[in-house]
């Protein structure tokens, strides 16, 4: 039977289209070979930029006599978990109730119904050669106890999927979540927990949106001593812009390389937010590079953007990134390479592999045009060297959190061609993920995947919808939003008023997939309630945010218990406890647009604002509310109550005080 692979939309997927490994996608006939055949299947879980997905392909799957063993004793399935998380999920669940962790690559073998009985993670080849063999032996041998085994775990994960009782994320939660992040935070290199450390985006946006409400010290601190630490290490990209995956290390040192859209998307507008909440020049400015390096390297030639860049060049991490003082010398000459390499750490030990350092800014250049010019240089050399490969799907969920931070930070920094690279996204995905009134999940050079959306797709692209809509005045994009978070509501509500992660008519697998946690990306439950609250405060509609409220209360028991999994939960906790602060802003001269620019420094989280003509069609926020005596004018209205209208920046300011 031939390698099934290559008409795969998935660039993880078609990296193993050439393996001898029979492999085949997920779907039916994979399983219902299993049962005609009588053999267990094989599930390898990863994704393109996984580095050790790699180093198991090379040791394994590539090897012939490894996949003479599995060919002839397995159905093999391969499954990208970016394009497919509800499989990822719900495996993963397996994995780690029976290993104690998880990661990728995900090795699974299950019954040919689908029970998972033995998991793992990654596996060098001899001891993967063991695994086979015993797995085999027990399939043959034992098979009662091992269709028993399947069964229970299986039943034992359908019972974790069960309703949970609402625990309300109040202002007393809220602030008792800051005290237990205070205890966990490292006072010495900033951030939460030892190595490896990954960016709290969430967490950061709980934590300013919390000083926002409460004036608390300890939040902005926190949130911007991480913020500053992460930028000036060695895991944000000097020369390019936007951050690597994590570091390896507890001092942002060394990163694994690999550079993800959903990071730099939620980044680039927590630093967005947190040069609003301090004025500082650090959070711009990277704000600002993140964004170029989005646009640069991760848009696709449709308008949306890509999923990573391989944390590998050609088998080798940090091949394309790490510097070495010689070959700095060698760009610059050896002056400036002196010069380069005292600013940016670079020394003859090195701090990374082999001599070669990762670049670090801990300090500010003394002269900022020289290092303009000596950043340029150096980028352009770097651009010379073998470049990290690219997963160059499409995913909704993520396009969404890049719509979103581009639309902010373009409204925010007076970067008008961020918010129209946002636009472009949001027409690509509208366009083309939104089929028959339902999200697929990915697509690929244009060409959308099989894969349903789930309901991070549904949050977090509502969410960009959302904020587009607020940055642009443009009535389809909250018209959009709407109609995604009616369907989610119709197809993902659990009965505890939570939120599934597959829709009611998905594809069933051996439970239904559900989580609370915010891990590098808000769950879909925290997703949608954010979505639901703001499309509440700009529509109006009390529904919605009762619903916000309840998926809030689901979340939060996790959120309460353990907050660095829990930040988009409490993140959304305190802009349902702050707002609806609602502020229109009628007219379109300069009046109007120094209003907005007023309205758009507020921090509160509760805040949404809209610009446009008087009852511009669409936009209910700006619904019978006229200019007032011609000129230009503001309305703002807290918990749907509001103020006069005011016509001068002044009134409007001592208003949103």
């Amino acid at each position: 039977m031939p390698n099934r692979l290559a008409d795969s939309t998935s660039p993880y997927l078609l990296q193993h289209k050439d393996n001898p490994v029979d492999w085949q996608e997920w779907g039916p006939d994979a399983f219902a070979e299993a049962r005609r055949r009588d053999v267990p299947v094989l599930l390898s879980v990863g994704y393109a930029a996984c580095h050790w997905c790699h180093v198991m392909a090379h040791e394994s799957f590539e090897d012939d006599g490894v996949a003479q063993v599995v060919n002839a004793g397995f159905v093999a399935i391969k499954v990208d978990r970016e394009e497919r998380p509800d499989i990822d999920a719900v495996y993963m669940a397996a994995t780690t109730a029976l290993t104690g962790h998880g990661g990728w690559p995900m090795t699974c073998f299950l019954t040919p119904d689908g029970d998972p009985f033995f998991a793992g993670t990654y596996f060098p080849k001899g001891q993967f050669l063991q695994l086979l063999s015993g797995v085999t032996s027990a399939w043959t041998d034992q098979r009662d106890r091992v269709l028993e085994s399947g069964s229970h775990i299986a039943e034992t994960l359908r019972g974790l999927s069960a309703p949970v009782s609402g625990h309300p994320l109040d202002a007393d939660v809220l602030d008792a979540a800051v005290d237990t992040l205070r205890g966990q935070f490292d006072h010495g290199a900033a951030g939460f927990g030892g190595a490896p450390k990954f960016p709290p985006s969430m967490v950061l946006e709980f934590l300013l949106r919390n000083h926002a409400r409460t004036g608390s010290g300890d939040a902005l601190a926190m949130a911007a001593r991480t913020c500053a630490a992460m930028a000036r290490g060695g895991m944000y990209d000097q020369l390019g812009g936007g951050f690597a995956r994590y570091a390896v290390d507890a001092r942002w040192v060394v990163p694994h390389f690999e550079k993800m859209l959903y990071d730099n998307a939620q980044l680039l507008r927590v630093y967005t937010h947190l040069h609003r909440t301090t004025g500082e020049s650090l959070p711009r400015r990277v704000a600002l590079e993140t964004a170029e390096f989005l646009l640069r390297d991760l848009r696709t030639e449709q308008g949306g953007f890509a999923s990573a860049l391989d944390a590998d060049t050609e088998g080798v991490e940090g091949l394309t990134y790490a510097w070495t003082p010689a070959q700095l010398d060698e760009v610059l000459g050896a002056e400036d390479g002196a010069r380069a390499a005292a600013l940016l750490s670079v020394t003859d030990t090195g701090t990374f592999e082999h001599g070669s350092s990762t670049l670090q800014l801990l300090a500010d250049p003394d002269d900022d045009a020289w290092w303009s010019r000596t950043r340029a240089r150096l980028l352009e050399s770097r651009n010379d060297r073998p470049q990290p490969a690219r997963d160059d799907k499409v995913v909704t969920s993520w396009n969404g959190l890049a719509i979103a931070a581009l639309s902010d930070a373009g409204a925010l920094l007076d970067e008008p061609s961020l918010v129209a690279a946002a636009e472009a996204c949001a027409e690509f995905v509208v366009d083309a993920h939104l089929v028959d009134g339902r999200l697929r999940r990915a697509s690929r050079d244009g060409v959308v995947g099989a894969a349903a959306g789930v309901a991070d797709d549904y949050g977090n692209l509502a969410e960009g919808l959302l904020a587009l809509h607020q940055a642009t005045g443009r009535a389809r994009w909250l018209e959009v939003a709407t109609r995604l978070l009616e369907t989610a509501t119709e197809r993902f509500t659990a009965q505890d008023g939570g939120f599934h992660d597959t829709s009611d008519d998905a594809e069933p697998l051996f439970t239904r997939p559900r989580s609370a946690a915010d891990n590098a990306e808000p769950s879909g439950q925290s997703a949608l309630a954010g979505a639901l609250l703001t499309c509440s405060a700009l529509t109006g509609d009390p529904q919605m945010r009762e619903r916000a409220e309840a998926a809030l209360g689901a979340s939060g028991q996790l959120a309460s218990r353990d907050p660095r999994f829990g930040g988009w939960a409490l993140a959304v906790a305190e802009a349902a406890l702050a707002g609806p602060l609602q502020v229109a802003v009628v007219g379109t001269g300069t009046d109007a647009r120094a209003m907005t620019a007023v309205v758009r420094r507020s921090t509160s989280p509760g805040l949404v604002t809209v610009t446009g003509d008087p009852d511009a069609k669409g936009i209910p926020l700006l619904a019978q509310r006229p200019l007032v005596a011609g000129h230009a004018a503001a309305y703002v209205c807290r918990g749907f109550v509001c103020d006069a209208p005011v016509t001068d920046v002044d009134s409007l300011s001592a208003a949103l005080r």
